[in-house]
């Protein structure tokens, strides 16, 4: 590359347009804002969602419901779902959704104490209730939060 050959970057140099200077220079008389209307005066500015005094859409539509934006979806199982696997063995998140036992980990993954564990069982997960972790600990497993 050499100097005769360097332009500027497309979009960086542009013509400025020069309003209300006269017909000839093809902006001139009423500067393109047309005629007369709240649009040609000065500060004739209008907010999002205007409609010109009419009632506005976002206030015409019926409000339902809320969500609350510091939420977590924390996917539940129970310690019964557990029995599934073989005496001794770790189970964790990944071995969770390898044996289909939840579908997905958005937030975090609970364990929560709703029927028997008979098995020895190191489980780890985000979150236990305290029946899930005594009834992991009473068969003789170990629990870790991750």
């Amino acid at each position: 590359m050499e100097l005769h050959q360097l332009k500027p970057v497309i979009g960086s140099k542009f013509v400025k347009k020069i309003k209300g200077r006269g017909n000839a220079s093809g902006l001139g008389k009423t500067a393109g804002k047309g005629h007369k209307g709240q649009k040609a005066r000065s500060g004739g500015k209008i907010r999002p969602g205007f409609e010109g005094g009419q009632m506005p859409l976002y206030r015409r539509l019926p409000k339902r419901g809320f969500k609350c934006r510091n939420s977590k979806d924390i996917v539940a199982i129970n310690v019964d779902r557990l029995e599934i696997f073989e005496d001794g063995t770790v189970v964790d998140i990944e071995m969770l959704l390898a044996t289909r036992v939840i579908s997905k980990v958005s937030d975090g993954v609970k364990i929560l104490g709703n029927g028997d564990l008979t098995k020895k069982l190191t489980v780890k997960s985000n979150y236990f209730s305290a029946t899930a972790k005594e009834k992991i600990e009473n068969a003789g497993g170990k629990t870790e939060v991750i």
